[in-house]
């Protein structure tokens, strides 16, 4: 299986923590939030491992990782610098964002699916708010489903109603090679075609991983969830970080 991290954004909203250091790089209790991913997949026997890196890409110096620098990474969002690697998906693919912690629990449910195309959603996801007062929960990644099928995903206003229910998108997707095939089929269609408002996004351009997701289940492209239970947390701001620093000790 290979892995790919999506690491190219600085994470502004750490302030001085990444004035000289990728967000990927913080450290949380000793070692930083990537190295502790690396680490986990390690321990699953998955050490075909490629990230992509962007800003202060000089800073990622781990042995037998192979990179891909995306040199617009100022400009793309989380989709442009996913596809900086598409050369690199082969067999079943783990995509991950760089910038979440999640348990061993939580991976081996990931892992356990055999679907095309899975993403993993905690539907316990607004307790989390609780704890994150930098973050407001309506401009979470959101995921809606309908009879344990996804039917939208937004990091803007969903369409709920009494019969669906909402959880949050982790930033964990995996692929076969089969739903590979298709993502990137989709993706360099609208790189060649597409103008104009895209989504959420407000170009194809700044196509974030939720614009891409909902743009595969416009077409009706089937997308599974994998419905976690675990501990997890993204890290976006101070408060963030200090949440993670009580759970992944």
């Amino acid at each position: 299986m290979k892995a790919i991290f999506i690491a190219a954004g600085k994470g502004s909203r750490l302030g001085s923590l990444t004035n000289n250091l990728p967000k990927p790089l913080v450290d949380v209790n000793g070692k930083s939030i990537i190295e502790r991913q690396i680490n986990l997949l390690s321990k699953k026997n998955i050490n075909d491992i490629v990230i992509v890196t962007g800003y202060k890409k000089e800073k990622f110096t781990f042995k037998n990782i192979e990179y891909v620098f995306n040199p617009n990474f100022l400009t793309d969002e989380q989709a442009g610098s996913l596809m900086r690697a598409r050369e690199k998906f082969s067999g079943d693919v783990l995509i991950m964002f760089g910038d979440i912690l999640f348990d061993e629990q939580i991976l081996e449910q990931v892992l356990n699916v055999n679907d095309h195309i899975a993403i993993a959603i905690d539907k316990n996801w607004k307790k989390s708010y609780l704890e994150r007062n930098d973050n407001p929960i309506d401009k979470a990644d959101k995921v809606l489903l309908k009879n344990n099928k996804i039917v939208q995903v937004s990091a803007k206003q969903i369409d709920a109603d009494l019969n669906v229910e909402t959880g949050e998108l982790l930033g964990i997707m995996k692929l076969s090679s089969e739903g590979s095939k298709i993502l990137i089929e989709h993706y360099e269609k609208l790189e060649n075609n597409h103008t104009g408002k895209f989504h959420d996004a407000e170009s194809f351009q700044k196509a974030k991983f939720v614009d891409i997701l909902q743009e595969l289940i416009s077409t009706g492209i089937s997308i599974n969830p994998i419905i976690i239970t675990g501990n997890w947390c993204e890290i976006d701001t101070p408060d963030d970080l200090a949440r993670a620093k009580k759970i992944f000790v």
